[in-house]
């Protein structure tokens, strides 16, 4: 009786792990380097982080994981659940998705094909960190400026950064309404948009397409949008 109870236990598990599907994403590649660890799928659902897939690597250093993608969203693949230290950040939708990366350098310039919004991100955030970086630099100089009591400079550099701010949200009202028909495009209004006027907001939400209305950044973008005009009306 317990050996046909062992048995059945087994084939039970067995059945399991066989019957387990792909959703409509998958998400492989390689970690050169990566001779052991586990690798996590996770995704934020409301405020939390949640792990959709994981796989134990043993000997090994390719990987697969899977999820179902109702909409677009950002995913993380980490080592052990751990986002802190090791992460790569991209964008989740339907299809085959390939990220190659080094373990040593582990989420720093990993090559991901396969995500059209992962591409559009990429190419909004070479732009991105220029000017992140002359941000930066501003900081330095007002800093210097501020410390030898330069009134005439810190004028001039405040001038100055006012018009590279304007250049920066003016490229991101004009990326997002660019790609309306894509999931980036609510994401970036959501994240990057925080120095625009109600005006440019509801200017790219108006010229997003149904779809991407429907989708999970849009609606986020929206709900957005309707708190702000709110808090104004009081």
């Amino acid at each position: 009786m317990k050996k046909i109870l062992a048995v059945l236990a087994i084939s039970i598990i067995l059945y399991s792990c066989s019957s387990k599907k792909d959703g409509n994403m998958i998400v492989e590649g390689q970690i050169k380097g990566l001779k052991k660890g586990k690798l996590y799928l996770q995704k934020m659902v409301d405020t939390v982080l949640v792990s959709v897939d994981s796989v134990a690597l043993l000997g090994t250093d390719t990987f697969r994981l899977t999820d179902n993608v109702d909409s677009p969203v950002l995913y993380y693949l980490t080592f052990d659940g751990n986002t802190t230290d090791k992460r790569i950040l991209f964008f989740g939708e339907a299809g085959t998705i390939t990220i190659n990366d080094k373990v040593e350098l582990f989420g720093f310039n990993p090559e991901i094909k396969g995500s059209k919004n992962q591409e559009l991100l990429d190419k909004y955030n070479l732009v991105s960190k220029k000017f992140q970086s002359q941000r930066l630099e501003f900081i330095k100089k007002d800093f210097d400026a501020k410390k030898a009591n330069d009134k005439d400079l810190i004028q001039k550099l405040e001038a100055d950064y006012q018009k590279m701010v304007r250049r920066r949200v003016l490229y991101t009202t004009n990326f997002a309404l660019s790609n309306a028909d894509t999931e980036v495009a609510p994401y970036i209004a959501l994240t990057e948009m925080y120095d625009a006027s109600l005006q440019m907001l509801d200017t790219v939400n108006n010229k997003l397409s149904p779809r991407v209305k429907e989708s999970d950044y849009g609606k986020r973008f929206q709900e957005y949008l309707d708190n702000i005009k709110a808090n104004q009306e009081k």
